[in-house]
């Protein structure tokens, strides 16, 4: 299966679209005046043709409502006033690090590269550091010295929030955006950071958009379809209360995707940076994102997401790792409960009561999984409940003591 992706720009004449033999569907990203409205997948034959007219059907039905919406805040707010909001905010914006934590995939840092590479960056003080987290050779580190604007720096401590907490503390920037290596930001990526931070001057983090890179394979496909990381093309500005949602702001996982996160470096600093006990690499590959998600909120900070702060993701591309992707989201999750639990006593009914509503959704979602086509098979259901179970089971606690054995090995 591969299906082709298409950007559409809505205020456009829509065009004739031609699948390929090779085809098997279509996914279009949508867009009003490059702002990105909405995205929808759909299955088709191959060398199928979609017609404008039934494109503007497909549309419609997916974005009509986002379309009238942009339009009503354009008229609202004149085109010039946009240009000179959009000036201000360069001016103002503060001194930005972006760091790309990696570990033995040149080939995928090359290309985040050369798309932070290909901005318009003019007036901007920024920095791009790449932190080579445990290398086994030197391959991150000869590709780095080929790009005279990009910064090296070597964390030999395995893990990747060990590598977040090294580009804390080397970056000069005021705002830290961290990107994952396997993620091309969109042309509009900065402009959509410096309008979200414009907006909430007073926000301690910043979250964006993920949408796929590719879909050439059953397993991103899958993925995609079951929502991957998209969280929406509204704005949101959360804070201490969310109407409607008894478990905020314990279920972190709505606010974003690390792959694509930005925090104050002052923020960090002052809260001892990130949880070095999560996200520790192959034995606890996550956690890392929903705890300083999470500890942004508690302690009084409102975090963004901002739909135009746009990045496209690899997906995993064959079953075995996607299935290992959802063992590791349920594994992740419950060492962040734990920790949680453990380190903030007035929110421990409320993460006891998501513990219950996560089991009893997995348990839901597997029943419905079988003979449907249209829901996640079981056994990647399974793959994440099985990840939990382990969670649950005292993995933060030992996370803690490998962690504490790695450090003495590099003290």
């Amino acid at each position: 299966m591969s299906y082709r992706i298409i950007e559409i720009e809505v205020t456009e004449p829509l065009p004739t679209i031609s699948l390929s033999n090779k085809d098997t569907g279509m996914a279009l990203i949508l867009r009003r005046k490059h702002r990105p409205i909405g995205f929808l997948m759909e299955p088709l034959s191959a060398n199928s043709q979609i017609t404008p007219e039934n494109l503007a059907q497909l549309i419609a039905k997916e974005a009509g409502a986002k379309m009238l919406q942009e339009t009503i805040r354009e008229e609202l707010t004149a085109l010039e006033h946009q240009q000179e909001d959009a000036k201000t905010w360069r001016d103002a914006f503060p001194s930005l690090t972006v760091a790309i934590c990696t570990k033995d995939r040149p080939e995928n840092l090359a290309r985040c590269l050369q798309s932070l590479l290909n901005l318009q960056v003019s007036a901007l003080k920024w920095e791009i550091l790449v932190i080579d987290n445990a290398p086994s050779d030197e391959r991150t580190k000869e590709l780095v010295a080929s790009y005279p604007q990009v910064r090296y720096v070597l964390e030999p401590k395995p893990g990747l929030n060990f590598a977040r907490n090294c580009a804390l503390y080397s970056a000069n920037g005021e705002l830290l955006a961290y990107l994952d290596d396997d993620v091309v930001v969109d042309r509009k990526w900065l402009e959509g950071l410096m309008e979200a931070w414009a907006e909430n001057p007073d926000a301690a983090a910043f979250t964006g958009l993920v949408l796929p890179y590719e879909l050439v394979t059953d397993a991103q496909i899958l993925f995609e379809a079951r929502g991957g990381f998209r969280r929406g093309f509204e704005k949101i500005r959360y804070g201490q209360i969310l109407p409607g949602n008894p478990l905020h702001p314990c279920g972190a996982g709505i606010f974003g995707a690390g792959c694509n996160m930005s925090l104050r470096r002052d923020f960090l600093v002052k809260i001892g940076g990130f949880d070095e006990a999560l996200d520790t690499g192959a034995t606890l590959p996550g956690g890392g994102d929903l705890d300083i998600f999470y500890r942004v909120i508690r302690a009084g900070y409102p975090l963004v997401y901002e739909p135009k702060y746009l990045v496209f993701h690899q997906h995993r591309r064959e079953y075995a790792q996607l299935r290992r992707q959802y063992w590791t989201w349920g594994l992740g999750f419950m060492a962040f409960v734990t920790k949680s639990h453990q380190s903030d006593p007035p929110q421990r009914v409320q993460l006891r009561r998501l513990v219950w509503w996560w089991f009893k959704d997995q348990l839901k979602q597997l029943k419905n999984s079988f003979g449907n086509h249209h829901v996640l098979p079981p056994n990647m259901i399974l793959a994440e409940l099985w990840g939990g179970i382990i969670g649950i089971l005292g993995e933060y606690p030992r996370s803690l003591k490998r962690v504490e054995k790695i450090r003495s090995q590099f003290s």
